[in-house]
């Protein structure tokens, strides 16, 4: 579903200073139909890599191929829901309007109405499609971005940080979602720097740090520290591995 080559990123943050290194020489494959969580410490460039992979920003280097088929197009787009860690909302439109708004940005076309409703009880949010987003809590706007990447019935959803500041329902409400989206063959790919979030969704993990591949495999096997190199031993502990 998704194959990443040498993926390296470095920002310049003043003028006269060296750039900062955020990627170097990232490698990785998500495999179809498998649920993979990215994993690392806060800062260890998970999000940076997410923009690159989705054609926000502008890798240094690297190849990212998509379906096996190539860089991303706008056809492959709408096969791919999408929400970011912070993501931005035009807070005077309604539900409903944000939803027909993403709708229209990956095609359009008939069939709004149903997928909306269906979307909107999904993450638990029914009867509110009149209602202006700057009256949802932080628990509500992130369960509607969930509803616009579920719009389309993507075939890879990618996720960055979709539990981070919710609360024990919230975050039960999402785990629910991945889990259903696995039973539908669903390929997910989720950044966390809680494995603890990992555990019981995921088949697969991408762990990085300091912008470094360290761990690509199955959960198992990292919680176990098999394919792990003992350097990275305080890496894991970080994320809450138990020794």
């Amino acid at each position: 579903m998704l194959k990443v080559q040498g993926l390296t990123k470095a920002f310049k943050t003043q003028l006269l200073s060296p750039a900062q290194v955020v990627l170097t020489d990232l490698s990785f494959d998500i495999q179809g139909q498998r649920t993979t969580g990215f994993v690392g410490v806060n800062g260890a460039g998970k999000t940076t890599a997410l923009k690159c992979i989705l054609g926000f920003i502008h890798p240094d280097q690297g190849q990212i191929s998509f379906f096996d088929q190539g860089p991303l197009t706008s056809e492959m787009k709408s096969q791919i829901g999408y929400l970011p860690e912070r993501p931005y909302y035009y807070d005077f439109l309604t539900a409903l309007q944000f939803l027909k708004f993403h709708w229209d940005l990956t095609g359009g076309g008939a069939g709004f109405e149903q997928r909306a409703e269906i979307v909107l009880d999904r993450v638990n949010l029914p009867g509110v499609g009149k209602k202006a987003l700057r009256s949802f809590s932080k628990g509500m706007l992130q369960r509607i971005g969930i509803a616009q990447a579920l719009l389309r019935e993507p075939k890879f959803l990618i996720f960055d940080e979709p539990m981070s500041g919710l609360d024990p329902d919230g975050r039960i409400l999402i785990k629910e979602i991945i889990q259903d989206e696995k039973k539908r063959h669903t390929t997910i790919f989720f950044s966390s720097h809680l494995l603890g979030d990992m555990d019981e969704l995921c088949d697969n993990l991408v762990v990085i740090n300091q912008g470094k591949l360290v761990y690509q495999g199955a959960l198992q096997d990292f919680s176990k520290g098999q394919g792990v190199e003992k350097s990275f031993r305080d890496i894991r502990q970080q994320l809450g591995v138990r020794q």
